[in-house]
């Protein structure tokens, strides 16, 4: 296979073969597993993931590369489309399915909040990812990485950030070190909140960063809410908020709905 790596899909193809089978080791695929694999690329995942379980689906943006994929692995469902499009009500429901892949950098964060809007459908995730995103998906309070993603994705799954990666296992090299993370949609949610509103008040929450909470709150779409009633210190900044009390001042904020 001969095809250029890709800017615009953010391509950097594994090639280590050491780094495949730890990558496969940490997922541990299984035979009756539904698995889709993200972005299979000239199928480095794709050839330990197609013997491993019996119904993996891939979903690959790239059309130059689906040809080849779909003559080296017969028994895998190739789907040519984005990922960030996808209906997944046409998968096989019945049994929640496992979520594999290197993803683009530069699409990283919608990838990740596509897979909590889906997650009843989904039962984990095992992804590459740029290290420094990694490091902000399991940040907590109090230092520089804790932000939007480490709140919202804590919030909404189990994660953890497994190894780090170096460039040299990808071609192109990228000029950025990746790392393994695993999501687990196991946590139970509030019932009473919004997932769409949480998300909302926390984008809001770090809207200013470095400012206090109330500063942050007023310059948004909840300027008209009124924070006296909450027991919170509207002085201190989103940065020092637990995610137990971000779900707090979200329930707190809801009931002016």
């Amino acid at each position: 296979m001969k095809n250029k790596p890709l800017k615009r899909f953010g391509q950097n193809y594994l090639t280590d073969r050491n780094t495949i089978l730890k990558i496969i080791h940490k997922f541990n695929p299984q035979k009756v597993d539904s698995i889709i694999e993200i972005g299979p690329g000239r199928g480095a995942l794709t050839s330990e993931l197609s013997s491993a379980s019996d119904y993996l689906t891939a979903i690959e943006i790239d059309n130059r590369v689906i040809e080849n994929l779909l003559t080296q692995y017969p028994n895998v469902n190739f789907i040519n489309e984005d990922f960030l499009k996808m209906d997944f009500s046409k998968f096989d429901n019945s049994k929640r399915t496992r979520i594999i892949g290197n993803i683009p950098y530069n699409i990283t964060s919608p990838i990740l909040f596509s897979l909590i809007k889906n997650r009843i459908l989904f039962s984990d995730a095992l992804l590459m990812v740029q290290y420094e995103v990694a490091k902000r998906m399991v940040s907590q309070p109090n230092t520089k990485d804790y932000g939007i993603l480490g709140v919202i994705l804590q919030y909404f799954t189990t994660v953890n950030l497994e190894f780090k990666i170096s460039p040299n296992v990808f071609k192109p090299k990228p000029k950025v070190d990746s790392a393994i993370v695993s999501l687990k949609f196991n946590k139970e949610m509030d019932k009473n909140l919004n997932d769409k509103f949480f998300i909302s008040v926390v984008k809001a929450s770090f809207g200013n960063r470095r400012k206090t909470l109330k500063n942050s709150l007023n310059n948004s779409i909840f300027v008209s809410y009124n924070l006296d009633k909450i027991d919170l210190d509207f002085k201190r900044r989103a940065e020092t908020l637990s995610i137990d009390e971000f779900v707090y001042l979200a329930n707190e904020l809801q009931k002016e709905e």
